[in-house]
């Protein structure tokens, strides 16, 4: 798996393991910049290949856009073309120049006629052939295309308690991304307009009232959650590394349910990998390895 950072290409391969933690077998950094060249991301996938590397990568916020529909009720063969006339008046761009992909949201097997919505993921042609383009041309193989809401899904699907849902809660450079999961599907994602930086902010105001804008769309996010999902009872919210332990107590404090804080080794084995262990490397790879925990290849 490739993801692509303001500073430079990181490459993982996790190997998962029957009944045990996946094992991280594969992550390095290579710095660069611009981080979006041929150069760079052939030199990174030189040496992620000896590893057992598999080309994949990562799309990053504003690559694209993740929308919840009603499910067209037609057969699955016309399913894509069903949800692109759905999105025609829905995307920033016009539907003929959008990649589209679909995800089911599985409905309450006891609801009857429960309405039944999925998601909808659409990019422009333009960014899918650019990024198929690069790897082209850095001579890197590129099977699938994935997006950080289905990565967080691979990890939090690890965590979720048996016949409960759990909610997710990491920070990018991007902003904040808020996931449910339940049976290792994903109900819900939210973005919060709220970076990494901000939450790591030195100056005591400015970070508290980034974890005021935290709690309130939390509290928003999860209540609307419950009237649209309440057959799914969330046992707790989890906070992905962030390097930032005050954010946690700021949190349990506000909100109705336990919120507990993890690390990669909670969720990966990092015998293989023990750079992983450093709190900052842990915020740079978590949506990685979120995205290396990937089993079907599906292409965008």
């Amino acid at each position: 798996m490739t993801s692509f950072h303001a500073d430079g290409i990181c490459v993982a391969r996790v190997e998962r393991q029957p009944a045990a933690k996946p094992i991280v077998k594969l992550a390095a950094f290579h710095a660069a910049s611009p981080s979006l060249g041929a150069e760079a991301l052939g030199r990174a996938a030189r040496d992620a290949y000896a590893a057992g590397y598999v080309g994949a990568t990562l799309l990053a916020g504003g690559e694209y856009q993740l929308l919840q529909v009603e499910a067209p009720n037609v057969p699955q063969e016309e399913l894509k073309t069903a949800v692109r006339w759905r999105l025609k008046d829905m995307l920033d761009f016009h539907i003929d120049d959008a990649t589209i992909d679909v995800l089911d949201i599985p409905v309450d097997k006891n609801a009857g006629n429960r309405a039944h919505s999925m998601f909808a993921i659409a990019a422009r042609n333009s960014l899918i052939q650019s990024r198929q383009d690069l790897f082209a041309e850095a001579q890197a193989p590129l099977s699938v295309i994935d997006i950080p809401e289905m990565a967080q899904r691979n990890i939090s699907a690890l965590l979720e308690p048996e016949g409960r849902g759990l909610a997710m809660l990491s920070f990018s450079d991007a902003g904040g991304l808020l996931t449910v999961s339940y049976n290792k599907e994903l109900y819900l994602a939210r973005h919060l307009e709220v970076t990494l930086a901000m939450v790591q902010e030195q100056d005591v105001e400015r970070r508290h009232a980034s974890f005021d804008k935290i709690a309130l769309e939390l509290q928003r996010s999860l209540d609307h959650f419950d009237r649209q999902y309440h057959f799914i009872s969330i046992s707790r919210l989890m906070l992905a590394p962030t390097g930032v332990p005050s954010l946690q107590d700021f949190l349990a404090a506000q909100m109705y349910m336990p919120v507990e804080s993890f690390g990669l080794g909670d969720v990966f084995d990092l015998t293989d990998a023990p750079s992983l262990l450093d709190p900052e490397e842990q915020v740079r790879y978590f949506l990685t390895l979120g995205a290396a925990l990937r089993q079907e290849e599906v292409v965008l």
